[in-house]
């Protein structure tokens, strides 16, 4: 642990780039799934987001004002690859060129998601993630991007919570493509850990320094059959392979298995230089009925606007276990807290409920650090208050409010106190 610790803040491409129609993008399963009616809370879409497309000088000052050593952010791969894979398009690479070395001229370190959930729509009409081919098509971008950022940016994560993109996106039917399926689901989270697999072998033949994995984790309480379970859906679903383990038990009542070829197996449990964890609650379960026999319980106590309970403890145990499981270093890649901010025209929003969570979560996090964990970093989500998947722009995130109509960046109480915090360990 010689390394000076990372402090960071993260964001992903279609929350914040905005600009869907320039420079020649393709569209995204996002794009599609946004203009389906009912499909967003407030019927948004990320057409204009936060408008980073045009402003991300604007937000890399921002970062520099907090004093952050690092910056998590996604490349939008119907940006680069327009038609998903082939054709590459040089305007955005340049985008993200720009993007790169405005952060390092700040001293801001990239840390860089190549999936952040927005598939080329091209792929998606090919058969998405329940195609073995877009796993191939995803090593393919993952080339392109590390050819031209490699030099420049130390750490590259594969995917962003293939958990989400495959149970939400494929089985639930909350997040786009917008699928309710088991099999479409299984196949989906299969072929992303493929295409992760691939993806590693792909950036180390580019010369990446640091490749991993960010994964979102949520521990579980309650009666033990529904707790083993959906902590075999929610936490070991995607890590056991990845740690070379093979598939857990399966969560589902159900004969189907993910699609699993000769040699997968091995290519998905390449090493990795680091595990991202996304941490943001805990979940209380009990039996229930269907193919999926686990029922959520309400949150106990405080909770987020999301309805999320505020447990910092569930950090530390959840850090404790990965510490003694995984053998690579950890990042707290998210962790954050929604709630409905108000801005009235003062010069910073009071946010007291964030700034405590973020407080009783770092505590947390270096008390398992203390104890011996491997963490190496952890990033606030997120920068700016932003596009909020299927809860559109309510929920607010950010450390910077966005006035969405003016597109103004609004310090909160949180910025304030997170600057003040970097300051004090020397960070800036």
């Amino acid at each position: 642990m010689g390394e000076p610790f990372l402090f960071g803040v993260a964001t992903s491409a279609y929350q914040i780039e905005g600009s869907t129609h320039v420079d020649g993008r393709g569209p995204s399963i996002w794009d599609v799934f946004t203009a389906r009616p009912g499909a967003i809370a407030d019927g948004a879409t990320g057409e204009l987001a936060c408008d980073h497309y045009r402003r991300y000088r604007e937000d890399v000052a921002l970062m520099r004002w907090l004093g952050v050593r690092a910056y998590r952010f996604s490349v939008a791969w119907p940006r680069v690859l327009p038609e998903g894979r082939g054709r590459v398009n040089p305007k955005s690479l340049a985008f993200y060129e720009r993007l790169v070395d405005a952060l390092l001229e700040a001293g801001i370190a990239p840390f860089l998601t190549l999936y952040h959930w927005d598939l080329p729509w091209a792929l998606e009409v090919q058969g998405g993630w329940r195609s073995r081919e877009t796993a191939y098509a995803f090593a393919e971008y993952a080339r392109v991007v590390a050819r031209a950022l490699a030099d420049r940016v130390p750490f590259f994560a594969t995917l962003n919570e293939p958990w989400c993109s495959a149970f939400l996106g494929h089985l639930t039917g909350e997040h786009a493509p917008g699928l309710r399926s088991l099999e479409a689901a299984l196949k989906a989270a299969h072929h992303l850990l493929l295409g992760h697999g691939l993806a590693v072998e792909a950036l180390r033949a580019e010369g990446v320094k640091r490749v991993g994995i960010v994964l979102n984790f949520t521990p579980v309480e309650g009666v033990e059959e529904a707790r083993e379970r959906a902590d075999r859906y929610h936490n070991c679903f995607f890590l056991d392979p990845i740690l070379g383990l093979g598939y857990p038990e399966s969560p589902f009542r159900s004969a189907l298995t993910p699609p699993i070829r000769p040699g997968d197996l091995d290519l998905i449990a390449r090493p990795l230089d680091f595990l991202g964890v996304n941490y943001y609650t805990v979940a209380r379960v009990a039996p229930g009925e269907g193919v999926y026999p686990v029922r959520y319980l309400p949150p106990e106590g405080e909770a987020t606007a999301l309805g999320w309970a505020v447990r910092p403890d569930g950090l530390y145990g959840l850090l404790k276990r990965l510490g003694a499981l995984v053998p690579w270093p950890l990042y707290v890649t998210e962790n954050g807290a929604a709630y409905e901010d108000r801005w009235a025209g003062e010069g910073a929003v009071e946010d007291p409920l964030r700034v405590a969570y973020l407080e009783a979560h770092l505590e947390a996090a270096f008390r398992a650090r203390a104890e011996g964990v491997d963490l190496r970093g952890y990033f606030v989500w997120s920068l700016l208050d932003n596009f909020e998947w299927a809860h559109g722009y309510r929920p607010r995130f950010g450390l910077f409010y966005v006035d969405y109509p003016t597109q103004r960046r609004i310090p909160k109480r949180s910025a304030l106190w997170y600057r003040d915090l970097l300051s004090a360990k020397g960070s800036n």
